[in-house]
């Protein structure tokens, strides 16, 4: 993993120009996907997700789980509980403020949102391994994000998640639940606009 794609206080240790050079498409690859922060893996499950060629797993309506209890303290200080978002598709977005890849979705996430804010759709961020709110609030205005984000800096909120539905170890990973806050897609991987489009165009259409 690249050390841009580390949580704060990860040991970087030394290579030599020429492995850097060898090793650059591997590391380019991985840091355009996801970064590892460590944390407990979310395990396997049976999940009725199905995983498609572009790494959005979606679940059947009528075979989602339910989402999880998420509430707590957003970064500007305010009380958020996700229930109070029923009847709305919601965009969860596990994100760090130290993350490469956060950064190269930040833009697709900060338009897609205000695209769909009129078609009942609520984003939503989670906010992880930033010990301080600062960093993480200076990513927010930088990329004009104007959603709320829980702040979660332990990754506690993301071992709420049903077995087999989230996994803390990739960040970013992107969450949307239904109307009746079920989960129904997933992926765990830096979203292009086109992707994340398709992760919440079907569920709008849901009646």
């Amino acid at each position: 993993m690249s050390a841009a794609c580390r949580a704060p206080h990860s040991t970087n240790r030394s290579r030599s120009r020429a492995a850097l050079l060898g090793a650059g498409a591997a590391v380019a690859a991985l840091t355009l996907s996801a970064c590892s922060s460590g944390g407990t893996s979310g395990g396997s499950g049976n999940t009725n997700f199905v995983t498609g060629s572009d790494g959005i797993a979606t679940a059947d309506k009528g075979e989602r789980q339910d989402g999880p209890k998420l509430e707590g303290e957003t970064l500007t200080g305010k009380h958020l509980d996700v229930d109070d978002y029923k009847g709305k598709v919601v965009v969860l977005n596990v994100w760090g403020s130290w993350c490469s890849p956060c950064r190269a979705e930040a833009p697709n996430f900060a338009r897609v949102s205000k695209d769909t804010a009129d078609k009942d759709v609520q984003f939503i961020g989670i906010n992880t391994r930033d010990p301080q709110k600062g960093p993480a609030l200076t990513f927010e205005k930088e990329w004009k994000i104007s959603y709320p984000s829980l702040h979660d800096p332990m990754g506690k909120l993301m071992l709420r998640f049903p077995k087999g539905t989230m996994n803390p170890k990739f960040i970013p990973s992107t969450i949307v639940l239904d109307r009746e806050g079920k989960i129904a897609a997933r992926s765990q991987q830096a979203l292009s606009e086109e992707k994340l489009r398709k992760m919440i165009d079907p569920l709008i259409a849901e009646k």
